[in-house]
């Protein structure tokens, strides 16, 4: 049983059976073909045979090579390639069937190519993984067949071989690199002009020849009837922490990812930009309890550790506790910092729960509430009413249209910042937003 294994049986042989049988039911009515017919299925039997002898009893082989990178990155098209080789010393058809991971859900997965002898050839193929974690191949099939094609011998290789998805560091290279060309304008970020100073205040002294009279403090020249100065030091770096909310309110997915991998992939693109400008960048994710916390620093180790922490953040449906979030963020953070939270408010009711603990966040630090517009509804409000039906559902989804910018303005009333955007422009307005502040020294 072992050697029939990689034996199989290729289609054009059926369709010739098939065509011998037919012929054989007209030799019935026309006797002059039955010897002819008798000939042709001897000669089909002896083609197969010889096919088959060629294609096994060969001590040459087809090689083949899957190439995977080390990880894929998640959202994005990853390249794959197959190294072939044919040893035979004839062309050869090749039927590649590669088993992919279950994540894809894909059973179709079919390339053909046709190699010379000793031929060498490289295909390529791509795959856009939409969830993180473990994704594991099966074998590699190459199935081959002669120019006969009337049976084929299979050749299995990597087995086995397992690829982690991690969060999209094709997009963060990409920014990486528009970020040292200073081409991000390109992509929507904005640059705001700050006037006055780009230090901190440290304290008020007497003044003494040499200082800018323009700090002059008149408040305390008054009180203590000799010039005073306010004094500044250099601007520290600023902490920056993306907290990404994995309740159940993340699970709703657009274009194939979840909202949550969209918070994900921008808070790693997000705290590069950070570290690139000097500042400190930290992560962690809350649900019923806080995860996967990286503390805001400017480490050299501290995009991996970031990377690694968004990699491992598991998912849930339970609904997020805010006052957990809260009680964490004053106990774990206690110099003010910037707070860029990735949540989700479909309704005013939703978020006049969780207000009390925004505005608590809001009196220790600079807090910004990014949560998406629903691009489904978003069309349902552009299309044309037809029907009554139609006219319902336009009403409806006008008026969660309307209520999420009642949301920003709630947010507004209470200092708080916010960003509404849509999934694929997460990133760029979380970046726009961060410079902003950093511009206006609102931290």
């Amino acid at each position: 049983m072992k050697l029939f294994r990689p034996f199989y049986i290729q289609p054009r042989f059926f369709y010739i059976g098939i065509g011998i049988i037919a012929l054989f039911v007209i030799s019935y009515f026309i006797p002059v073909l039955f010897n002819v017919t008798r000939l042709v299925l001897l000669s089909f039997i002896v083609f197969f045979l010889s096919d088959t002898l060629v294609l096994f009893l060969s001590s040459s082989k087809v090689h083949g090579i899957r190439k995977v990178p080390e990880k894929f990155s998640n959202g994005d098209f990853n390249l794959i390639k197959v190294q072939l080789e044919n040893n035979y010393p004839f062309a050869v058809t090749l039927q590649i069937v590669d088993e992919l991971p279950e994540q894809f859900q894909k059973r179709d997965f079919n390339i053909t190519k046709t190699l010379k002898s000793k031929e060498k050839s490289e295909i390529t193929y791509q795959l856009r993984p939409t969830e993180r974690g473990e994704y594991h191949f099966g074998s590699l099939n190459i199935y081959t067949s002669s120019v006969l094609g009337l049976a084929a011998r299979r050749f299995r290789y990597n087995s086995n071989a397992m690829v982690p998805t991690y969060p999209s560091f094709i997009q963060l290279r990409k920014f990486e690199l528009l970020s040292i060309s200073n081409n991000l304008q390109e992509y929507g970020v904005k640059k705001i002009r700050r006037i006055g100073h780009t230090m901190e205040f440290e304290q008020i002294k007497e003044y003494v020849s040499g200082d800018d009279i323009r700090t002059l403090n008149w408040k305390a020249t008054a009180k203590r009837n000799q010039l005073m100065v306010n004094q500044f030091q250099d601007e520290r770096a600023q902490s920056v922490y993306s907290v990404i909310d994995k309740g159940r309110v993340m699970k709703m997915p657009f274009n194939g990812l979840s909202l949550l991998d969209y918070a994900i992939n921008s808070s790693l693109i997000i705290s590069s930009v950070v570290l690139r400008k000097q500042d400190k960048a930290g992560v962690f994710s809350f649900s019923k309890k806080v995860n996967n916390m990286v503390v805001a620093q400017r480490r050299s180790v501290q995009m991996q550790m970031i990377l690694e922490a968004l990699y491992n953040v598991k998912t849930d449906f339970y609904e997020s506790d805010y006052s957990r979030l809260y009680a964490e963020i004053k106990r774990n953070i206690p110099h003010r910092s910037l707070i860029l939270l990735y949540t989700n408010f479909e309704t005013m009711d939703g978020l006049h729960r969780q207000l009390p603990y925004l505005k608590a966040i809001t009196k220790s630090h600079l807090l910004v509430v990014i949560f998406f517009k629903n691009t489904e509804i978003q069309k349902i409000t552009t299309q044309s009413a037809k029907t009554v039906k139609d006219v319902y559902d336009k009403v409806i989804a006008e008026k969660f249209a309307f209520e999420k910018k009642l949301i920003v303005n709630e947010l507004k009333k209470y200092g708080i910042y916010s960003i509404l955007t849509t999934p694929e422009n997460l990133t760029i307005d979380t970046i726009n937003k961060y410079l902003e502040i950093k511009s206006r020294g609102l931290l």
